[in-house]
């Protein structure tokens, strides 16, 4: 409603039948008095003009003479509980000032009513993940015959995406990974569009079909390329949006099938299962894969070993953006090869292996065993590694590491070391050295998280009804 401070307000030179005017036509027992400058000052009540007739003052007298000076009123800024306290004083209304002092609203029990509706808009992040073994076996060529098994864990680094519904159509997606804005009049004109670098996120618009409009402004912690499972992470926030938008939301496993199938399917970039798991769920987990389910074991770590296994890890920036889907295919070729098949089923042995070498606090042999994944991992595909790879690897052992591995598919992206704890600083010394960027992390228990937020409105308007 609107708000007409006239019908409260007499100045201070005015009389008391000015007043009792006033009070007679805003009907709420009261008007505030005003300076010249229009700043209140006073406010009469009629209990306080009855007072003043009664000890004999007339009706054209100054309202000066029976105001009160020392009247409680509240800050346009003061929040709706503070309100609500000084209403439960027993105050019948309450005026609402500026920060000059001048009234802009008179509130009662009545009309500091609940919250109206206010614009919302939907968060969520995802954490990338590290993996420790069992590479190579979720790709789905390899399970379906063989069953596969992968050991990782999610970490501090996240990509995360804001979403806001349009009253059109139109779609706006603004990436700062990519430094760019993507524009389209509706979804089908979304679609249409080809040779974008916005085609991860068009194929989950294709999977869920929004029939609203929106923008969407997304960016990570990490690079492109980094071996991290970082697309997967894209797709998983983006799923969140449109997921807190659903009364029926998907769950946890529906949301990693999905992104699953936008990636893998729908744009058909070669890879495994192990990503969307991994960012979906959060925490460290030991997953098998089979031609009927899909398992997640979550691996509960006593925080010891926990706190230890983050101090001893570290996560290496080779410089080299690795370009996965190209990898993957090549190694559906080798997979053919009895020896490779052989070298992924002992990956997924050496995997189950490490699951109990962390169960049992063992860390010192999991280490050890890093490098045996390293070494297994390597005959899967000439494009996994390279010499300047190899070189940076066999330095970081000469330089204190017991193991690590190339995440992701390899060909780039970030190594994982393990170091024991009083050669950690040589280690890290030899990587700088070389001009090797570290990235400090924390493993991540939570996977993909999603929130609902609104823009606020100020305090003034939300006391109307």
């Amino acid at each position: 409603m609107d708000f007409e401070p006239e019908k409260y307000v007499i100045y201070d030179s005015s009389s008391i039948r000015d007043a009792l005017g006033k009070i007679q036509k805003n009907t709420c027992g009261m008007v505030c008095i005003a300076s010249k400058d229009d700043k209140i000052i006073a406010i009469a009540t009629d209990g306080d003009i009855r007072q003043g007739l009664l000890k004999g003052l007339k009706l054209e007298d100054s309202i000066a003479q029976c105001f009160n000076q020392d009247f409680i009123w509240a800050n346009e800024s003061d929040s709706r509980s503070k309100m609500l306290k000084y209403l439960d004083t027993g105050i019948q209304h309450l005026p609402i000032l500026d920060k000059e002092k001048r009234l802009i609203l008179i509130v009662n029990q009545e009309t500091i009513v609940p919250r109206g509706e206010e614009g919302i808009y939907f968060r969520s992040r995802a954490p990338v993940r590290i993996s420790f073994g069992g590479g190579g076996s979720d790709l789905t060529r390899y399970f379906l015959d063989n069953g596969g098994a992968v050991i990782n864990a999610a970490v501090s680094i996240f990509s995360h995406a804001t979403m806001r519904m349009l009253e059109g159509e139109n779609i706006i997606i603004n990436s700062h990974d990519l430094g760019e804005t993507f524009r389209a009049k509706n979804l089908n004109d979304a679609l249409d569009k080809s040779n974008t670098p916005f085609s991860l996120i068009l194929a989950v618009l294709r999977l869920v079909k929004p029939k609203y409009g929106f923008e969407l402004n997304i960016h990570s912690d990490f690079p492109v390329g980094s071996g991290l499972g970082g697309s997967a992470t894209l797709v998983a926030v983006v799923l969140g949006c449109f997921n807190q938008v659903r009364k029926d939301r998907w769950d946890q496993h529906e949301l990693a099938e999905m992104a699953f199938q936008a990636e893998r399917l729908t744009l058909g970039i070669a890879g495994g299962w192990q990503d969307q798991y991994a960012t979906i769920f959060g925490g460290v987990n030991f997953l098998e894969f089979g031609s009927e389910e899909n398992l997640i074991h979550p691996i509960r770590l006593h925080s010891n070993t926990l706190l230890e296994l983050e101090e001893s890890l570290i996560l290496c920036d080779t410089g080299l953006a690795h370009h996965s889907g190209d990898i993957h295919i090549s190694q559906r070729a080798t997979m053919n090869s009895k020896e490779i098949r052989n070298n992924v089923r002992k990956n997924v042995e050496l995997t189950y292996k490490i699951r109990n070498l962390l169960l049992g606090g063992r860390l010192r042999d999991f280490g050890i065993a890093l490098d045996e994944t390293w070494r297994l991992k390597k005959t899967f595909s000439n494009m996994i590694s390279n010499s300047y790879l190899d070189e940076i690897y066999q330095g970081a052992i000469d330089n204190g590491a017991l193991g690590g591995k190339i995440l992701g598919a390899g060909g780039g992206g970030f190594f994982l070391f393990y170091v024991p704890p009083f050669k950690k600083v040589r280690l890290l010394a030899y990587l700088k050295e070389r001009g090797l960027g570290v990235r400090h992390f924390c493993f991540e228990e939570y996977g993909l998280q999603t929130w609902t937020a609104r823009f606020r409105e100020n305090n003034k308007k939300r006391t109307l009804n």
